[in-house]
């Protein structure tokens, strides 16, 4: 019985935070970036496992994932009742190709990982700037990344669009992380790795691994290839960053 009176205490906790999102989102569209995004997007991931937990510790923390559930249900439902559908959708051509249940199964699974990019998202706030400030690495305007915005794409409603929204969210997470950590690799250890295989599977990632110190070198080429691209009076940012091909 506490179980389900926790889960509809949360449920309820995320339907105020639905309704002040969209209050706030009426006045003013700055909540679809960040920083602002940040604690918006926490009203409906992590907050509510915190309030679960308060309620009733790991049962309740159980019980908050019901809510959210359910609550992601109702939303798809409630938006798309509201808004209406416009032709075909997203959700039935994966359905369509996998089938409802499996496609519904395989987008849950993906939902764990929220707790990967909140983890990411926390180090680009509170480790990369001071680490940026005492490496002289590129600072970031993390709104120009970590943002949201296929809620403006038309006819784009209910399930197709809490989908788009997580998919908008994770990768201006990751891509943002990615940068950073190109900066990192590049100026703290340009040397290629020895297996081959890696190296292809990384480039896309770290372009510069394909100007990094042979694998097979020694620190004096590593040294090198550290000098040739910084000279301590610029940022020290990764060696195809656009600001080095400015004139």
């Amino acid at each position: 019985m506490m179980f389900l009176q926790h889960a509809g205490i949360v449920f309820a906790g995320l339907v105020v935070a639905a309704v002040f999102t969209r209050l706030a989102y009426a006045v003013t569209a700055r909540v679809t970036f960040a920083p602002l995004l940040d604690l918006f997007v926490s009203l409906f991931t992590w907050v509510p496992w915190v309030a679960g937990a308060w309620l009733g510790g790991w049962c309740g923390v159980l019980s908050a994932l019901l809510a959210q559930f359910v609550f992601l249900h109702a939303f798809c439902a409630y938006d798309r009742l509201l808004r209406g559908k416009k032709g075909r959708t997203l959700a039935a051509a994966h359905a369509k190709m996998l089938g409802w249940w499996r496609n519904e199964a395989a987008l849950l699974l993906t939902t764990p990982a929220v707790v990967v990019f909140f983890l990411v998202r926390f180090a680009e706030i509170i480790f990369y700037p001071p680490m940026a400030w005492m490496a002289k690495m590129p600072r970031y305007r993390s709104s120009e990344w970590v943002n949201l915005s296929r809620h403006k794409y038309d006819g784009l409603v209910g399930h197709d669009l809490v989908w788009c929204w997580y998919c908008d969210w994770m990768t201006g997470v990751w891509a943002l992380g990615s940068e950073m950590l190109r900066n990192v690799e590049s100026f703290w250890c340009p040397i290629r790795f020895c297996e081959e295989c890696k190296n292809r599977n990384v480039c896309t990632d770290f372009p510069d691994v394909e100007k990094w110190a042979r694998a097979d070198g020694t620190m004096e080429d590593a040294v090198r290839a550290f000098e040739e691209h910084y000279d301590g009076q610029g940022k020290n940012s990764w060696w195809g960053h656009p600001d080095r091909n400015k004139p």
